[in-house]
């Protein structure tokens, strides 16, 4: 059955976006370093657990704790920048993005890691603060592109994090979060001296400044041209988490490559992401509306999850995860342009808060979904035989990491009719 959009194109070529603009540099700098300090997590902090003697999963708490965290987080800093301005907010929480690197990267004891890693989630909302700033500093239809710039600067932290990991654990365990530090350093040095207060109209005083609880979260929802983007985060986001978990899995057992070579496919993600999320959307808004390109994104995300496991070979699966690469690029910037024109200037950083928030706990969720889909019995007796025999474990033992990545697919072709049927809501404004 074909599906009819119901926004036409518009033909219109975007303002001109100044790249020159030194507050959008900062904005830009400071994702690229949140980048940096999550790639540091994800490829050292299961080694750095393991470390300190914890099991898998305690380990896996080290990452459920930031999620938790920034979820909770994140909506109130946005909030507050609404009140008290973007400047302040952003200073508070880089420093403590600059204090949490700083501990995990020389703690000695399990209790401190755990807290730093608490800290990081809780200051890790200044993303909302920095989105909030983007919609400050450009105008309606200027704001796809940067916010495609926006999440390019995310995607070279992907590039350049690896990069960054691989040359500092040669020095110690600790130093990449060290490293992370640093590089925050500068960031808040450069939001002190040098980024303006761009917040225009301040939101009303209010006595519950800091009431952004479970009841406001889901009534986020409701929010009248903005909740179905943000339900469309929340899923996407858990369908993402979902894919993370098999990716690798699949790619390591099933496939049986190495991880160097892995790395070498996620620096290529980085790339064409980075690729399509500056000139791709430039090219795109010029013929596209923001809803449309977000579909287009979503349909392709849909298909390449579930084509992934159909073909156990590697130069397959290998071609189909660039393609998704380069689709699944889009669909975040766009769902931040469609909120921002969707908000009121002085709701822009409590909606974008809450677009972090679900964004955080739902790629929290989908690692804990897909290993529920995961045949840990069949895999554990075949790696147990294994180590008993000497003979190698047949990859038919592992084609459960396969599950995952289907469920994932299935998931997300539902996301994608949610969001075509939910566009009146949110695509009226869309440029």
């Amino acid at each position: 059955m074909a599906i009819k959009l119901l926004e036409k194109p518009k033909h219109r070529s975007p303002a001109a976006l100044d790249l020159s603009n030194p507050t959008l540099r900062i904005v830009l700098f400071i994702n690229f370093v949140n980048a940096l300090s999550l790639i540091a997590l994800i490829l050292n902090i299961y080694n750095y657990g393991k470390y300190f003697g914890l099991s898998d999963f305690q380990t896996s708490f080290l990452f459920a704790i930031y999620s938790l965290s920034q979820f909770i987080a994140a909506p109130t800093i946005g909030k507050l920048s609404d009140r008290f301005g973007r400047k302040p907010l952003l200073i508070i929480s880089l420093a403590g993005t600059v204090v949490a690197n700083l501990i995990v990267g020389t703690a000695s004891t399990a209790p401190v890691l755990f807290g730093a890693r608490f800290l990081d989630g809780i200051t890790g909302g200044n993303i909302s603060v920095a989105q909030a700033i983007i919609t400050d500093i450009s105008k309606p239809e200027e704001r796809a592109r940067a916010f495609g710039l926006f999440g390019a600067s995310l995607g070279m932290g992907f590039v350049v994090g690896p990069l960054i990991s691989y040359f500092t654990t040669q020095i110690s365990l600790g130093a990449p979060f060290l490293a992370s530090s640093i590089l925050a350093t500068i960031a808040l040095i450069l939001t002190i001296w040098l980024l303006p207060e761009t917040l225009k109209e301040a939101a009303p005083k209010t006595d519950k400044i800091f009431d952004l609880g479970l009841k406001r979260i889901i009534s986020g929802f409701a929010i009248p041209g903005v909740g179905a983007l943000l339900m469309v985060t929340f899923l996407t986001g858990t369908t993402f988490g979902m894919f993370t978990f098999g990716f690798q899995a699949y790619y390591l057992k099933v496939l049986a490559q190495d991880l160097p070579s892995f790395d070498l496919l996620f620096f290529s993600f980085g790339i064409l992401g980075a690729l399509m999320q500056t000139l791709g959307i430039k090219f795109l808004t010029k013929r596209l509306s923001a809803t449309r390109i977000m579909l287009i994104g979503l349909f392709f995300r849909s298909a390449c999850f579930a084509l992934m496991p159909i073909v156990p070979n590697v130069v397959y699966f290998v071609v189909v995860s660039l393609i998704f690469s380069v689709f699944n690029s889009l669909i975040q910037p766009m769902i931040s342009n469609l909120i921002s024109l969707n908000t009121h200037p002085s709701e822009q950083g409590m909606t974008s808060g809450l677009n972090a928030a679900y964004l955080s706990i739902s790629t929290g969720i989908g690692p804990v979904l897909s290993a529920l889909l995961v045949d840990k019995t069949t895999i554990e007796a075949a790696e147990k035989v294994a180590k008993e025999t000497g003979v190698a474990v047949s990859l038919d033992s592992y084609y459960s990491y396969s599950y995952p990545l289907y469920v994932a697919g299935l998931c997300a072709f539902a996301v994608l009719v949610f969001a075509v049927r939910t566009q009146r809501q949110y695509s009226h404004v869309s440029t």
